[in-house]
């Protein structure tokens, strides 16, 4: 079972990351970083603890109970018909407490995604957090987040820790009952059932108890299970709305122009960012957007790379050539983009560098680390293979976005230019 549970969690991990790494830009403006974080680690681990846990249970509890009832029927059919008549009504009380179960576990992976969004908020700002001396007011935030997670834990657990005395009592409960109806059925004078058949009736009766609370505990950890399962499954669902037309031609270059035809856009459905935009970038001339922040100058970047697609009515050509009806991977690489905030990953300078082209050679590197000025790199600790932490922590902010990730060092590796 072991390799099952560990190979579906597996699988639901790297589905969740496959999806996330193909959903349109659109989804993550409505979604928290953080709640993503958490719905890959808290929640998948969660269905690791609550369902594929539980799959032994619902495997072997129901063959048993079914084994044990056939020996209890043929045993006697009259205390087996009392037995069967008392079962539901436990089986009801047991379902009062579990019922609500699911909906206090989808409050608290709530709660636990709110202290992961918190959690991320603070890595990524903790300069400025510091530098507005606001560790106090993020202690704060973190301690009132947290105590809501605790109060949400609580209350699932508690529900939870509720089955196994429930269950123990139940089962008291069921004995004394059957012993009572045995104990009168023995001394009734017309009678079948003998006092030595009546006690092997008793030892197989308690021997099905204990699948029966296997199964009842299968039946409160699956709930918990679901309810994580169902905030996964909302990315896995989610709509990718930046579609391909079967058979995209290729981008294979830039002849003569790129058009945007009456541009309109909006992020949330409701303000416009862009209205009726025309533009035309004729090969070969330099075209540059002024503009107000949020006057939508970034947005029509992104649209050229199809990260968004514009409103109905709205196109976007190359050479004549809508947008839409050209193969995603080759339009990204004919576009060298330069971000507006330098974004560095984890790992050596040599990776970040060759990130939009990973086949460089090293004579190409070299140029493109000469052309760009970032001469600084051969004097660090190891040169070019030096490990940069997360962001770039440990290296200058303009270091960072005027040398490793600037244009001319694109320029020089990606394949189709500037």
């Amino acid at each position: 079972m072991i390799p099952l549970r560990t190979g579906v969690v597996r699988d639901i991990r790297i589905m969740v990351y496959a999806k996330v790494m193909r959903l349109p830009m659109g989804f993550f403006s409505e979604e928290r970083k953080g709640d993503i974080i958490a719905r890959m680690s808290g929640d998948v681990g969660e269905v690791e603890n609550s369902i594929t846990s539980s799959l032994d249970m619902l495997i072997k509890s129901p063959i048993m109970i079914i084994l044990y009832f056939i020996t209890l029927i043929a045993t006697s059919w009259k205390l087996t018909l009392f037995t069967v008549l008392v079962l539901p009504a436990m089986g009801w009380l047991m379902g009062k407490v579990g019922r609500k179960l699911k909906r206090q576990s989808l409050e608290a992976q709530g709660k636990w995604s709110d202290t992961m969004s918190q959690l991320e908020e603070t890595l990524g700002g903790l300069r400025i957090i510091k530098a507005f001396i606001a560790e106090d007011r993020m202690i704060n935030r973190f301690t009132r987040c947290s105590n809501e997670l605790r109060d949400a834990v609580n209350k699932v657990a508690m529900r939870q820790a509720l089955a196994h005395p429930m269950s123990e009592f139940l089962g008291t409960i069921l004995i004394v009952s059957v012993l009572w109806f045995g104990g009168a059925l023995i001394l009734g004078h017309n009678s079948s059932l003998t006092a030595p058949t009546f006690i092997f009736y008793m030892v197989i009766l308690y021997s099905v108890i204990n699948p029966l609370k296997d199964f009842a505990k299968a039946g409160y950890n699956i709930p918990k299970g679901l309810a994580s399962m169902e905030r996964v499954d909302k990315i896995l669902k989610a709509e990718n709305n930046i579609k391909e037309i079967p058979n995209p031609k290729p981008l294979t270059g830039m002849n003569d122009r790129i058009e945007f035809k009456d541009i309109s856009f909006s992020y949330d459905g409701k303000r416009e960012v862009l209205k009726h935009v025309n533009l035309t970038v004729p090969k070969g001339k330099t075209v540059a957007l002024v503009g107000q922040s949020g006057s939508g100058k970034s947005t029509l970047a992104w649209l050229l790379l199809r990260l968004y697609d514009p409103d109905k009515n709205s196109s976007i050509m190359f050479d004549g050539k809508d947008i839409k009806k050209l193969n995603i991977e080759t339009v990204r690489k004919s576009v060298a983009l330069v971000p507006q905030k330098a974004m560095l990953f984890s790992g050596t300078v040599l990776d970040n560098i060759t990130w939009g082209n990973p086949k460089a050679e090293k004579a190409q590197v070299e140029a493109a680390i000469k052309a760009s000025g970032a001469d600084f790199i051969y004097e660090m600790e190891n040169g070019i293979d030096t490990y940069l932490g997360s962001g770039g922590v440990n290296i200058s902010g303009g270091q960072k976005a005027e040398n490793i990730h600037s244009p001319r060092t694109y320029q020089k590796l990606t394949d189709f230019g500037s």
